[in-house]
């Protein structure tokens, strides 16, 4: 399938749900939700709504009623960035091509914008008239299962890991878990979440789920690849910045050749999980493709 015509398509779909569902810049919050609209609609792949709305098609399940689920994954995704690129993280000041959140509104509002794009998030996913079309006990477990992949033993514990691993000399065991925490774990809930959604049986359940943290370890290597062999205007982000921060990675462990190889057979174990399912699976299959050839 043309797997960039299938994004294009659906990263307008998610962006139409976006722009319906986001806060407008009125009232006495203007500026703290411009600053939310700023780093959610600067651009980006939208590759995790899609992720999630692809493993439902993948169940023969109609999509549309997953659309706030959808932009809520959105959201947390935004609200990881711009904490990321804070000068106690990571200090960035490009993001998407365009100065980070901080550079534009300052370090304490790029914060807020965080903290109010997280919280928007789980109001997306908990309000009673967006989701009409999931039932109570679909919803509570998507929300249990996305809140868990972002939280302590998820996206933030991984970030935690990932900082006090900064100059450090780690296992490959202990980067392997950075990875999986930090990328892997909301990547991997967004595919569960369509497949919640889809109501997949046990069997398909693992099945993406397996999928899931397979194309979720891809992504993270592809990164690293990326800030070795990438530039900063492809990247939309600064190019080297792992070597300049000294941080553990797979090109750091195993050299560029072999990091290669790896995110292969990374992509290729996501294809094989997906073996059960028919035609209606095939987005996810050239999803994990793309995300082993994108450039940025």
């Amino acid at each position: 399938m043309d797997v960039k015509k299938y994004l294009t398509q659906q990263c307008a779909v998610v962006e139409q749900a976006l722009a319906r569902y986001m806060l407008p810049e009125e009232g006495p919050l203007a500026n703290h939700i411009k600053a939310m609209r700023y780093s959610l609609f600067a651009g980006g792949k939208r590759i995790r709504p899609i992720l999630a709305l692809a493993a439902a098609e993948a169940l023969h399940a109609a999509t549309t009623p997953l659309l706030p689920v959808a932009c809520a994954l959105e959201c947390i995704h935004t609200y990881s960035l711009i904490h990321d690129d804070l000068p106690a993280m990571d200090d960035d000041d490009l993001r998407r091509g365009k100065p980070t959140c901080h550079v534009v509104f300052g370090e304490a509002e790029a914060i807020l914008a965080g903290d109010g794009l997280l919280s928007f998030a789980f109001e997306l996913l908990s309000h009673p008239d967006a989701l009409q079309g999931i039932s109570p006990e679909s919803r509570l477990t998507m929300i249990n299962t996305i809140a868990k992949a972002i939280g302590p033993v998820g996206m933030v514990g991984g970030q935690s890991l990932d900082l006090a691993a900064e100059g450090r000399a780690i296992a490959f065991e202990h980067l392997r878990l950075i990875h999986g925490y930090k990328t892997g774990a909301l990547i991997t809930a967004s595919v569960q979440a369509g497949a919640i959604f889809g109501k997949g049986d046990e069997q398909q359940f693992a099945a993406l789920s397996r999928y899931g943290a397979q194309i979720g370890l891809a992504f993270q290597i592809v990164d690293d690849l990326l800030d070795v062999e990438g530039n900063t205007a492809d990247l939309g982000k600064t190019a080297g910045a792992d070597a300049q921060r000294n941080k553990a990675t797979y090109p750091a462990f195993f050299g560029v050749a072999k990091t290669k190889v790896m995110a292969k057979e990374a992509v290729d174990a996501a294809v094989t999980a997906l073996e059960i399912f028919d035609a209606k699976a095939e987005p996810l299959r050239a999803l994990a493709r793309y995300i082993y050839e994108r450039n940025n």
